[in-house]
């Protein structure tokens, strides 16, 4: 559902502190610590947008937030005085906004904090919740969201670029062990680099994942310790742009010498999968089928769905990919029962196979949906020889 109330008795309300709850900022586009309310209601012909959120805040979310009116809570304060707890009090005028506008029912999102649902309740007002509020909102992207997300990607790429010829230029000592600049390589130090890189450009970055060889299997794992010449290493990077808050996400693998033969193979059966599933994606079609897509390249191929065991000790145990915006895991997910894709959408294709005895192998791209297809953002090589 749009943020657009169904009727002129009832208001969509979305609360919370913009900063950490991300469908609040896409929907007024200010980002603030304090906590703050935005109350949409009809007033005659049009849809009115009123942000509740702390005095000092005001001036600039005049000029920057998606608004029609900017006020504090003090504007709706009750008779017997607002509550000296910040949020308490926002809630407090949320509802008395509502109130205000003669509206006697509420459709929330899924982030709406519980201290307004009492807040409104105690005022007498009725509470429904809509599970799709504000998400579908936030996948369809805009012309801003997707040039934010090429940028972000674009420096991720970098950064992988980076990691990836850090590896493969490094020199093979005793024991296959690598070595940079006369020291030994381990993913500490990859990672370091990566988040050196990352922090000069503005962005945040949780831990990117630098795994090689057999850590590689556990596709989620960190990885650590030393890394040696010919076992795979899978490199994955997910900032966030500080001052956007979008996020890039990208995954590359990198072998130092010459790749085992049974990891070139690997890789080649990933990239084949990875293209089927972006040809598969558009608007109309399901994330489910697009997963199908995946699924059918490794299963022609000999290698299993789901996770390994003896019979299958090769696999790809994950869906293929996953939306991306505000947040680096968002809805559709490109898996079973993932949902029908629409224009806009901002997704992953990272389809993998992991092996417990050699590593894994995983590329991942970051496309945008359109309606005859998608378009995507990378433009970094998918090789395993960065050297």
């Amino acid at each position: 559902m749009p943020l657009s109330p169904p009727d002129p008795q009832t208001a969509v309300v979305m609360a919370g502190v913009p900063n950490t709850n991300k469908s609040l900022y896409h929907a007024v586009r200010f980002n603030v610590g304090d906590p703050a309310a935005l109350v949409v209601t009809q007033q005659g012909d049009g849809i009115h947008r009123l942000l509740i959120l702390r005095d000092i805040e005001m001036d600039r979310a005049r000029q920057h937030a998606m608004a029609h009116r900017v006020a504090c809570p003090a504007d709706f304060a009750p008779e017997d005085g607002l509550s000296g707890d910040r949020e308490t009090a926002t809630a407090q005028a949320a509802a008395r906004a509502v109130r205000a506008a003669g509206c006697g029912r509420v459709i929330a999102d899924r982030t709406l904090p519980l201290i307004y649902v009492a807040e409104m309740t105690r005022a007498g007002l009725e509470v429904e919740h809509d599970p799709d509020l504000g998400v579908a909102d936030r996948r369809a992207k805009d012309g801003q969201e997707v040039e934010h997300l090429r940028e972000a990607q674009a420096v991720t790429e970098r950064a992988i670029r980076r990691a990836c010829e850090m590896v493969a230029n490094a020199k093979a000592g005793k024991g296959g062990v690598l070595h940079h600049d006369g020291q030994p390589l381990d993913a500490e130090r990859v990672r370091f680099t990566i988040d050196a890189f990352l922090l000069a450009r503005g962005y945040t970055n949780p831990r990117s994942i630098v795994a090689p060889g057999p850590q590689g299997a556990d596709c989620h794992r960190i990885g650590d310790g030393p890394i040696l010449t010919g076992q795979p290493v899978i490199i994955d990077v997910f900032p966030q742009d500080r001052e956007t808050k979008y996020n890039g996400d990208c995954t590359r693998t990198v072998v130092h010498g010459e790749a085992p033969d049974e990891i070139a193979r690997m890789h080649a059966v990933v990239l084949e999968a990875k293209a089927a599933a972006t040809a598969a994606t558009r608007a109309g079609v399901t994330g489910e089928q697009v997963h199908d897509a995946t699924t059918a390249v490794m299963l022609k191929r000999g290698y299993a769905m789901g996770f390994q065991s003896d019979e299958h000790p090769t696999t790809m145990p994950h869906g293929t990919g996953h939306g991306i915006g505000l947040d680096v895991h968002e809805p559709p997910l490109l898996d079973k029962k993932g949902p029908e894709l629409v224009a806009g959408d901002a997704l992953t294709i990272e389809p993998g196979l992991y092996n417990k005895s050699i590593g894994g192998v995983r590329v991942e791209d970051l496309v945008i949906v359109t309606e005859d297809g998608c378009e995507n953002l990378n433009t970094l090589q998918e090789g395993l020889n960065w050297a």
